[in-house]
């Protein structure tokens, strides 16, 4: 075993960093305030470069240190950053709130003061850029908003312009809308007023840190060519990608009798991981599980009587408004019967190589400008809660966290607002419970599906109360599930207020019930099983179809061969399965284009609806309509046979013409790049991680979202936890690629062929066990206590 003692100042009293073989650390201090000063120190030692680079990304610092390509974006950023009231912000979270961001901050500094002193602790991307990493403060911890996940807002200006263009039932082909409701432009409103380039500033602020050549050596006069560094396509995959699963079982229906608690988030990958398992214990306080390293606490895992996990909740927490600027004055928008003037803010943005920069901000009473145009006499700007106090993502957890029960961890969730989400929970007395939570805000006379005026005639009435957000305590059918999918309780009343009407599709979802409907005796294994399940329902639905066509009509050549092949297939997308490669092959490259280009002529629509709503597209090749022509049926198998045979020409051309030796994994592989290797040396690449050839899709449990050029999976499952409530050590969990973000760490890589693979590690709980399991012991001691060598 490792050992190394440090003294910190800022540290009250002794205390201690355990990491085990898998790279997890207990970190164990003697009360809540040192605790969470580990909790950043400790932070700061495993992800300095990636919480250096968030923060300098979400408070728009990333021009100084970079140059001037970086400047279009900081200002991006700043538009998003909470301005109001700290004391309110403070209180939305908890008593104590402050008080533990302000230790959090601390702790950062604190390794950041220790990289001075010693820096060979420095991870290698500082030399590699010739940066430092900056301190923190408390407030750096909840004023950035931009690396929440968001809301419908792009839905609703790309439903305006599908609509502009064609119609409501072409747009659903886009994104379903359930519970089904009026889409009607609000009155004054011509949709075709509200321009995609408003996409440009919302995109921007929310973009990953890119480090291409050009970019970095960007001269003042090229700052403003870096406003399109993540395409339109990007924005949109990640609202459908970036779900999760998650699922409690009660004791009546587990092979232990004890509850089980099941939860993997989904997001983009990245390397570092977006997530950070750390264990935090202190008198009174002992939990374990996995947050986001740039934040204190942990948002999903257990505190040894309660355990919890998490996925989206379709709540719709962003609008988009767009204003008349009166005639000869663009600084002045119609509101109320009188005009009010856009609040324009001068920043100075530090510049590497230059002088500052003085840039403006523009808002609006409803948010930051997101377009104007003097010409049109328009403006456009967006409303979200990421602008209310208590908004910043997951640090509702700080009360969540805390909960001793099932009762008392819904009735935390009143500090929740974002991101909007289901909380499945269970405790060591038994009861299980799912919590829909986050603000939500009451619309009186519109449903937010649709940009509009920004005039007063829509505006917000506050949130709906926590308590009234759906919720289910001890359900009779023994488990609740989540993944995303429309979930409101079809008992509502009609006239109770809305809280959303887009969801991610249902196919993970169903496949997930199903399997649990069917498991009396549910178990650890069991639930890794289904965290790793590969059947696609929709594979099998339109196998069927296809199937049903090809006996209702003659299939030739390469469609018959096909046909063949996928005959009494069950739907695995199992990485060495061929037919799962042939189908998503067909289904994605082919059948969807296709379908699509049918429903959508015109090109420039058809570039907004990519890549379609799976559930409506899958729905209308079952029951086609007047849109396919005059015979919709010969017109839609038609299709089915015409694109099967392409697909399994291009799947010879990919994976080589015998079948047999297909496999879905050649194609479908993940690849963890880290975003300097773009600056090293050709072919060195030692910074990434993979390939790692994976099953699944996007419509699976198993979640492995790809991009249509390659195939390459580029979201997924960022970490997996299944909890044994109260047999704590039986819990396993694992995250990807590994632990730690410095590439020369023994823990940066090593998970990832386990996560690929489906398996699991230990999140061990109890002393015993921690330290049978103890690799490396940092034991820290407050300033001047340290033992030195004599």
């Amino acid at each position: 075993m490792k050992t190394e003692t440090l003294d910190l100042d800022g540290l009250c009293e002794a205390a201690e960093i355990r990491i085990d073989r898998w790279g997890i650390p207990h970190l164990r201090a003697a009360n809540e305030a040192d605790l969470f000063f580990l909790q950043g120190f400790n932070a700061a030692r495993d992800r300095l470069w990636q919480i250096d680079l968030w923060r300098k990304r979400g408070l728009g610092l990333l021009s100084a240190d970079f140059g001037p390509g970086y400047l279009a974006q900081d200002h991006a950023a700043r538009h998003f950053l909470y301005r109001g009231d700290m004391a309110a912000e403070w209180a939305a979270y908890g008593d104590d709130a402050e008080a533990i961001c302000r230790a959090f901050a601390a702790g950062i500094n604190a390794y950041v003061a220790l990289t001075a002193r010693e820096p060979r602790r420095l991870p290698p991307e500082f030399s590699l850029f010739g940066t430092r990493p900056a301190p923190w403060r408390a407030e750096d911890v909840v004023r950035i908003r931009t690396h929440a996940l968001t809301r419908n807002a792009v839905s609703e200006i790309l439903r305006a312009n599908v609509m502009a263009r064609s119609d409501i039932e072409t747009d659903a082909l886009r994104s379903r809308v359930d519970p089904p409701t009026d889409l009607a432009p609000a009155p004054g409103l011509d949709l075709a007023d509200v321009p995609l380039e408003a996409l440009r500033l919302f995109k921007l602020a929310t973009a990953p840190v890119t480090f291409e050549p050009e970019r970095l050596g960007a001269g003042l006069k090229d700052a403003w060519r870096w406003t399109e560094v993540t395409d339109l396509g990007d924005i949109v995959r990640a609202t459908i990608e970036e779900g999760s699963n998650n699922w409690v079982v009660h004791g009546s229906r587990t092979a232990t009798g004890r509850p089980l608690v099941a939860s993997d988030p989904h997001r983009a990958h990245a390397v570092p991981s977006l997530r950070y398992i750390v264990h935090l214990s202190a008198p009174g306080f002992d939990a374990i599980g996995a947050g986001e390293p740039s934040a204190p606490g942990i948002s999903i895992g257990h505190n040894g009587t309660t355990a919890f996990g998490l996925t989206i909740f379709g709540a719709d927490q962003e609008d988009v408004y767009v204003y008349e600027t009166r005639p000869g004055e663009p600084d002045l928008y119609r509101y109320a019967g009188g005009w009010e003037p856009i609040r324009r803010i001068a920043e100075n943005f530090d510049v590497k190589g230059h002088g500052p920069q003085e840039l403006t901000l523009s808002f609006t009473r409803h948010g930051p400008v997101l377009d104007e145009n003097a010409e049109k006499r328009r403006a456009v700007a967006l409303r979200s809660v990421w602008l209310e106090p208590g908004a910043s993502a997951y640090l509702g957890s700080l009360s969540a966290m805390r909960a001793t029960s099932v009762a008392e961890f819904g009735a935390s969730l009143t500090h929740w607002g974002t991101p909007s989400v289901n909380h499945v929970c269970a405790d060591t007395a038994g009861d299980v419970a799912w919590y829909a939570a986050g603000f939500t805000p009451v619309r009186r006379n519109w449903n937010g599906l649709l940009p509009v005026p920004g005039d007063g005639r829509h505006e917000w009435a506050g949130f709906l109360a926590a308590q009234d957000l759906p919720q289910l305590v001890n359900p009779p059918e023994g488990f609740v599930a989540t993944a995303n999918e429309m979930n409101l309780p079809g008992d509502r009343a009609p006239d109770a207020p809305g809280i959303g009407h887009e969801w991610v599709e249902p196919s993970r979802a169903e496949r997930i019930k199903a399997v649990l409907r069917g498991d009396p005796a549910h178990s650890l294994k069991a639930a890794g099983r289904l965290q790793n399940d590969v059947l696609s329902l929709p594979a099998v639905r339109l196998c069927r179809l296809v199937a049903a066509a090809a006996r209702a009509g003659k299939a030739e050549g390469d469609a018959a061969a096909a046909l063949d092949l996928l005959d009494g297939w069950d739907g695995s997308l199992a990485a060495a399965s061929g037919l799962a490669a042939l189908f998503e092959v067909w289904w994605m490259k082919h059948l969807r284009p296709a379908l699509l280009a049918a429903m959508a002529p015109d090109p420039a629509v058809r570039a907004l609806l990519a890549p379609g709503h799976g559930e409506s597209l899958a729905a209308l090749l079952e029951a086609p309509d007047g849109r396919f022509g005059e015979d919709p049926a010969s017109v839609r198998d038609r299709m089915l046979f015409e694109t099967l045979a392409a697909a399994f020409e291009d799947c010879r051309r990919r994976l080589g013409d015998d079948p047999g030796s297909w496999r879905w994994g050649a194609l479908h592989r993940a690849y963890f790049e880290h975003a300097a290797t773009a600056l090293k040396a050709k072919g060195d690449t030692g910074w990434d991680v993979g390939p790692l050839p994976l099953g699944g899709s996007r419509s699976t449990p198993a979640h492995a979202g790809y991009r249509m050029s390659d195939f390459r999976v580029i979201a997924g499952a960022s970490v997996r936890l299944v909890m044994d409530v109260g047999n704590w050590d039986d819990s396993i969990c694992v995250n990807t690629p590994g632990q730690s973000g410095d590439p020369a760490s023994p823990h940066y890589r090593d998970l990832a062929p386990l996560w690929a693979a489906g398996t699991y590690v230990p999140l061990l709980y109890s002393a015993a066990r921690i330290a049978e399991a103890t690799e490396t012991l940092i034991s820290l001691v407050p300033a001047g206590k340290a033992r030195r060598p004599a």
